[in-house]
């Protein structure tokens, strides 16, 4: 018999219908399931919410078995909704990176899902941050940050060494799905790249990395490429609506897949994405940070890598700004019509830009790049009586447009051309937003007619594998552009001209974060905290 691993599906099934291949791609609220043609087309979709818990002041944690079942539901949904539209002769997978769950020796989990915004390690990422971190950060491509499984496996053994020591297996959402789905416990090269434990050289666990954080090779999965094909356990493919023959591929990381998914894999073309958080990535032909620490490297095919930085503080400063400072507007956009985040990007469209002088650092959930610390936080800066909240929300548009072009600047220093950029994520469906953050740029920006992202390129690493199409840079070129945003001369120059002065913020108020992390214990947020510190 064929091996799975090798032998491709055929073309067409025996009543000639089209092949369609399925992108599931697990997100940090959501899973999204889609079904595409080898062109690119999607041909039915679902999506099912899961919640982000945070029992203590940063943690940020998930429900491993919420977010199966919504995987299946969504999977389950799409099979239905494909409905004589073609075969699905394939499932290719994307996840949300740097979460780590501990399971047992029967495969139940320990923990809940600690997922890449949670912040308690931050002790453990700081300690190994001044030691031997840059080296680690050179090897394994991932900073030394407290949203990486490094730091937060440290923080098991030091802070629950009863937990760590029942833990038979460490792996990340995406492994335990596919293990769930198939009853094998590997990682595709592209997730274990953002783990901070995989030597980009060897494609093998880093061994100073593991003994940072107290694991052993044979407590983690073992790393395949992403093309590495699974079979459904038949259980679960009957379960899914599926055939028992239908491959699973294990496919990537959603941060580089989304590169793909947006037709951004060629040389000179960037990646920007903004949803809850953000990032902005290239990719290359060879794995390696910047001297200066500022990006990342993760891989995203055996020679292909995606290089930069990703920001913690994206769609979460608008959802802010609409909490704090306009409430009203939630019920002005019901009675308009309008969606709330429609609402408050118009209200910032009432102010010009540069904000009369007013800056925001939108630092609400610390932040990553380009310092990778969880040193900084949020602040307003040149703050005067003629301010009003339009510009007070945008401003906190404009820092999270800055925080990327300190991505961007970061990338070009460091040796990579970048004359393109191609943008995904929830801001794209505000005018105001596209249009603040190409001037912010200073270039155009370039928006695909799909909106899957991730799950786009989830599915075309498996047509890939599939034999379905000839390459990935085939496939990505594909992607159609809908529209293109051009920057406005004044605005930029403007900009460009804010953003020394945005980035001298952080040295400027190093002190007052340190200051401020002091006293953390002493500065309770509610008045019935107070009442207690006080008794």
């Amino acid at each position: 018999m064929p091996s799975p691993t090798t032998s491709p599906p055929p073309a067409t099934d025996a009543a000639g219908g089209r092949p369609l291949v399925l992108g599931v791609d697990l997100g940090t609220t959501a899973t999204k399931v889609a079904a595409f043609t080898t062109a690119g087309d999607a041909v039915a979709e679902a999506e099912v919410e899961y919640s982000l818990d945070e029992p203590e002041p940063g943690w940020a944690e998930q429900d491993p078995a919420a977010i199966l079942a919504a995987a299946a539901e969504a999977v389950r949904t799409v099979v239905r909704r494909v409905d004589g539209a073609g075969r699905v002769v394939g499932l290719g997978v994307s996840g949300a990176m740097h979460s780590l769950i501990g399971v047992d020796a029967d495969d139940v989990p320990l923990t809940a899902v600690v997922t890449w915004a949670d912040r308690r390690a931050t002790p453990q990422a700081d300690r190994i941050r001044r030691g031997p971190g840059p080296g680690v950060h050179r090897r394994t491509g991932t900073p030394v940050h407290p949203m990486s499984p490094l730091p937060k496996l440290a923080w098991f053994a030091e802070e629950r060494p009863e937990v760590a020591a029942r833990v038979a297996h460490w792996v990340g959402i995406k492994e335990l799905l596919l293990h769930a789905w198939s009853g094998e416990w590997v990682v595709d090269h592209s997730m274990a790249s953002g783990n901070g434990l995989l030597d980009l050289r060897t494609l093998d666990w880093d061994p100073e990395a593991l003994e940072l954080a107290s694991t052993t090779p044979e407590q983690l999965p073992r790393p395949v490429p992403v093309t590495h094909r699974l079979r459904l356990m038949p259980g679960v493919a009957d379960d899914l609506g599926l055939g028992r023959d239908v491959p699973l591929v294990v496919g990537g990381g959603d941060g580089p897949l989304a590169n793909l998914g947006v037709g951004a894999v060629r040389p000179g073309i960037a990646s920007v994405s903004i949803g809850t958080s953000g990032a902005l990535r290239v990719v290359v032909d060879r794995p390696g940070v910047d001297p200066a620490g500022r990006t990342f490297c993760y891989a995203l095919t055996d020679d292909l890598w995606a290089v930069g930085g990703a920001i913690t503080n994206g769609g979460v400063v608008l959802r802010w700004v609409g909490d704090a400072l306009a409430p009203d507007m939630e019920l002005l956009a019901d009675e308009l019509g309008d969606e709330p985040e429609e609402a408050l990007t118009d209200l910032a469209a009432l102010a010009p830009p540069g904000c009369g002088g007013l800056l925001m650092l939108p630092y609400l959930l610390s932040e990553r790049a380009p310092y990778w610390t969880s040193l900084p936080r949020g602040a307003y800066v040149g703050l005067q009586r003629h301010h009003g909240r339009e510009h007070l929300v945008r401003a906190a548009l404009e820092g999270v447009c800055q925080q990327l072009a300190l991505v961007l600047a970061s990338l070009r220093e460091a040796g990579h051309d970048i004359t393109e950029v191609r943008a995904t994520g929830g801001f794209a469906r505000s005018a105001v937003w596209r249009q603040m953050l190409a001037d912010v740029l200073g270039m155009e920006i370039s928006f695909p007619s799909g909106t899957q992202g991730s799950g786009y390129g989830a599915a075309v690493i498996a047509m890939t594998a599939l034999g379905l199409v000839p390459s990935v840079e085939v496939a990505a070129d594909r992607v159609e552009v809908s529209d293109v945003v051009r920057p406005d001369p004044a605005a930029a120059a403007l900009y460009a001209r804010l953003l020394p002065v945005h980035a001298g913020l952080y040295a400027a108020l190093e002190g007052t974060f340190e200051a401020l992390r002091d006293l953390d214990d002493d500065l309770p947020v509610d008045l019935d905290d107070w009442s207690s510190a006080r008794s």
